[in-house]
């Protein structure tokens, strides 16, 4: 019988892989899992449609470089305490451009401990952030938002497994390279090939040559598929072949991928941001690393990171790590912070320029 669990010595070899190892457009990625991991093709897909049946891995996909095609930002939000469930509800069920929904914590209270609403939205180029977040506010019965729109991208990658074992202080021999955020154009053959490749993927469609049933849904030949889903990519505007774990819940076993989720908070300053970023972005715990201006109400924040784990403390050290290096190459901060995660729910953000129109046409 096959386990489901994440932990199981197959099953976590696949996943090193997989998770954030499939850069770019690929035209067999089980083929490239299992060509990385050692593990036989064959077992390779029966696993990941084993583990999505179960649950175990929440979703698989071909990620895009979203922050490309659409303008995005973190938005945190001041709701009422009493109105905070509801608000969650809505973002969550209601919102299609909203992607991560979570609240947030401080261990005391500090700059920005009201805002425990955060979130990720996306709207398509040509429509406003503000706006849409005007209107959510009104939804919900926010006081107050703050958009923080990514400046550049350090770290983006998830990878979970891969970081059960990596020590506090562990870091790359070079300072990550900043990725700027850019305007990317597409036209309606690009996005109708787009839209098909992004699809999440079903159980059954985990097999040799994936690709051919998407070309069919955007009504191009195979090869023509595979001649824009790899322009695009060159383009940078694909990002990953991934499988994602259900890392919020645990699994139908009872066993978790991470239990806490930390949102580290730096300021810098002004002019040191690529500088800081590069540095604090190439330490291995992270998932992500943005360079993103948090504002008054965040003591002037810069530098944002993420790390997950199953200890608290363990996270702890991780974040003093980081600092002891930022310190040692002469890095003034003037403030620093961590938000922990709590209820939390995530889902792909809508991209789709019609999409947008219809929706916002129904409000």
């Amino acid at each position: 019988m096959l386990t489901m669990e994440h932990d199981d010595p197959i099953n976590a070899k696949i996943l090193a892989i997989s998770e954030d190892k499939i850069e770019g457009f690929v035209r067999e990625p089980f083929e490239a899992i299992a060509r990385r991991s050692g593990v036989d093709v064959d077992v390779v897909m029966t696993r990941i449609a084993a583990m999505l049946c179960a649950g175990t891995i929440r979703r698989v996909r071909q990620t895009l470089l979203a922050t490309n095609l659409a303008d995005g930002a973190l938005v945190a939000w001041k709701v009422p305490e009493d109105e905070i469930d509801t608000a969650f509800d809505w973002m969550f069920q209601r919102d299609p451009f909203s992607g991560h929904v979570v609240l947030r914590s401080t261990d005391t209270v500090t700059a920005g401990s009201d805002y425990k609403l955060w979130t990720t939205i996306k709207v398509p180029h040509g429509f406003s952030l503000r706006r849409h977040c005007e209107l959510l506010a009104d939804k919900v019965g926010a006081e107050r938002f703050r958009l923080m729109p990514a400046r550049g991208i350090f770290t983006l990658g998830v990878g979970h497994v891969r970081r059960k074992t990596i020590e506090p202080g562990s870091k790359a021999d070079q300072p990550a390279k900043m990725i700027p955020v850019q305007v990317v154009d597409l036209s309606e053959h690009e996005w109708k090939v787009l839209l098909a490749l992004k699809r999440e993927f079903v159980p059954e469609e985990i097999r040799a040559m994936p690709w051919a049933a998407r070309a069919e849904e955007a009504a191009v030949s195979l090869d023509e598929f595979y001649r824009v889903a790899e322009q695009l990519s060159a383009r940078k505007i694909i990002g990953r072949f991934s499988t994602f774990l259900e890392h919020v819940k645990p699994s139908t076993g009872g066993i978790r991928v991470t239990r806490f989720n930390a949102l580290f908070h730096w300021a810098v300053p002004p002019g040191r941001e690529i500088e800081a970023g590069g540095e604090i972005g190439r330490h291995h715990i992270l998932t992500h690393c943005y360079w993103r201006e948090a504002g008054p109400e965040f003591k002037s924040v810069n530098i944002m990171a993420v790390a997950h784990g199953t200890d608290k403390q363990l996270l702890l050290d991780h974040k003093a790590a980081i600092d002891r290096h930022i310190r040692s190459i002469g890095m003034p901060v003037s403030y620093t912070n961590v938000f922990w995660g709590g209820r939390s729910e995530i889902k792909p953000s809508e991209i789709s320029p019609q999409v947008y129109r219809e929706w916002w046409a129904e409000r």
